[in-house]
């Protein structure tokens, strides 16, 4: 079928139905109704397309459209649940079982005929990582469900006037009901309270200037004053609750504050700009944790007989200066240890999508930063490439983009939980690449491959990016699962009998590549690319980069259409 997704932005579910239907054999097309009703009537009236679908909307379809087609509205909640903060009631009520709907567009929100639904379970974590880990698998399921229903053309939608359908009408979740009450909250009700806003909208708290708080993580030995700043540790701050402790990664000031960078940041440099005198001590956290232990920190190591995991979980995936930074050195340290399989990632929700654009953004010379940032990363990129005494894995729990999925390529296995997404490109923020990506993609690919998927610039499922030779192994895994299963596997892995002779190949391979051509010419070459495009003021980039991070409409509302700036 010829299907029209309609979104407010091509977000990570989006990325996924379009991925998935493209692989069943179905035509798709995306339009964006952030920029209003007109392109959408356009982008319907040019595609007439068989079927609507809408994964993820903040405004109504245009009447005409839901009228005159079959418009399915992906809605994050069981049938009859109604109201724009689904998942939001769902974390602060502290439901264990949740689910999502897709049912046909009326006039009165919600309220349409269902088509599928599919239930899932409700871990204790953040709701972005919620909404792309079992929100997204269950939307998948239902979504694919409808659509087979809709081909079929014999299925009758249950109308949710039907006595099995329960309606329940949720208003909005304003941050009335989020604001924390630092004197007399628990750390448990502190904690849900954070989860339950942790990408999109914060809670809105005061600390010297009034700022959002995204992200929190339990803590079990410092205490303080409930509401005091604690400790700093790799950017985020800790602070105190009536019974505990919690960890803030971000922080994001007002739009209307007056500060350039309204948009989320490492927490303890929004601190620093606005409290200079506040000196908080800096606790670090050890590398393995030691037993039982309840803190936050991004990255960490634990080794299991003959196999190393590296495990590091960044928030949306960005890679900073320094982050990029510690999990170099952490990698470092992970190879002094005596082990034959080292694991990267393996734990749930995303892998790495590259260089931190927030960082960049708010940075008083993005040029340099950029240019800073991307080489930390290669820095990173090339010490996994050069490391020839052990096989190493990257296991993907979620999505990879850009710099980000070229880190998992310098690996020698990539396993992906079935529900990944991969965007092995650059250019849809007018960029030509580095991390090695002219070595790794070419030869997992091929040539011809790699430069389809680099100018398309398209995302790539799990199963699609396993026959492209981008992934060597799918885990069918649920998200909480994964990373289980990956140590079930690591663990085969480095007991097999061949593994040494596995090794002194992969030795050799990369010696007879060096001889070929240095790695330090594909860096320089990439990187001679980039500093033009990170240099040039009037380089696609840092309009599209600041769009990005500022959530401004850019580009066009057509988001597959040719990408902006052509690096090649």
């Amino acid at each position: 079928m010829d299907i029209l997704l309609v979104a407010s932005a091509f977000n990570s579910l989006s990325q996924r139905l379009y991925a998935e239907l493209s692989d069943l054999g179905h035509r798709l097309d995306v339009v964006l109704a952030a920029h209003g009703p007109d392109p959408v009537r356009a982008a319907v009236r040019e595609l007439r397309p068989d079927l609507i679908i809408a994964p993820m909307l903040r405004t109504a379809l245009p009447e005409d459209v839901w009228r005159e087609h079959t418009c399915l509205i992906v809605h994050p909640g069981p049938p009859g649940d109604r109201g724009p903060s689904s998942l939001d009631w769902a974390i602060a009520d502290g439901a264990e079982r949740w689910g999502v709907t897709v049912l046909q567009a009326e006039a009165a929100m919600d309220a349409g005929p269902v088509w599928a639904a599919e239930p899932f379970p409700v871990p204790p974590v953040g709701k972005s990582d919620l909404y792309r880990n079992e929100a997204s698998d269950a939307a998948v399921t239902a979504v694919l469900t409808a659509v087979r229903r809709y081909a079929d053309g014999a299925y009758k939608p249950l109308p949710q006037t039907d006595e099995s359908v329960t309606v329940v009408w949720r208003d909005a979740f304003r941050q009335d009901r989020r604001r924390i009450d630092w004197e007399h909250d628990d750390t448990d009700t502190v904690l849900r309270k954070l989860r339950g806003a942790d990408s999109q909208p914060g809670v809105l708290d005061e600390l010297g200037h009034e700022v959002f708080l995204h992200g929190g993580h339990p803590e079990d030995e410092l205490r303080g004053r409930p509401g005091a700043l604690l400790a700093q540790r790799a950017g985020a701050v800790c602070r105190a609750t009536r019974d505990g402790a919690v960890w803030i990664p971000e922080l994001r000031p007002r739009r209307n504050s007056g500060d350039p960078a309204p948009f989320r940041r490492p927490a303890a440099s929004v601190l620093a700009a606005y409290r200079p005198g506040l000196a908080l001590p800096e606790v670090p956290a050890p590398l393995e944790l030691p037993p039982g232990r309840r803190t936050w920190t991004d990255i960490r190591y634990r080794q299991h007989g003959d196999t190393g995991f590296l495990g590091f979980s960044f928030p949306g995936g960005a890679m900073s200066t320094d982050q990029c930074r510690r999990l170099l050195a952490a990698y470092t340290e992970a190879l002094t240890r005596p082990t034959r399989v080292l694991v990267l990632g393996g734990t749930r929700d995303f892998f790495s999508n590259g260089i931190h654009l927030n960082v960049v953004e708010a940075a008083p010379d993005p040029a340099q930063e950029s240019w800073t940032n991307l080489n930390a990363i290669d820095d990173l990129v090339e010490a996994v490439l050069r490391t020839t005494d052990r096989l190493v894995v990257a296991a993907l729990g979620g999505n990879a983009a850009a710099g980000g999925a070229m880190l998992a390529l310098a690996a020698d296995q990539v396993w992906c939980r079935t529900g990944v997404v991969l965007n092995p490109h650059y250019r849809r923020m007018g960029l030509y690449g580095s991390e090695f990506w002219t070595y790794t993609l070419p030869r997992r690919v091929g040539p011809e491959q790699a430069e389809r998927l680099t100018t398309q610039a398209l995302p790539v499922s799990a199963a699609t990016a396993v026959r492209l030779g981008l992934v060597d192994r799918l885990v069918q895994a649920a998200p909480g699962d994964f990373p289980a299963e990956v140590e079930r596997l690591a663990t085969a892995l480095a007991a097999t009998g061949d593994l040494d002779r596995r090794i002194a190949a992969k030795a050799a391979a990369r010696a007879a590549d060096e001889r070929q051509r240095p790695l330090a010419r594909y860096r320089e070459a990439e990187l001679a690319r980039m500093h033009a495009l990170f240099f040039d003021p009037e380089a696609p980039y840092h309009a599209l980069r600041s769009a990005f991070v500022r959530k401004t409409p850019g580009g066009s509302a057509r988001p597959l259409a040719p990408a902006a700036g052509d690096t090649r």
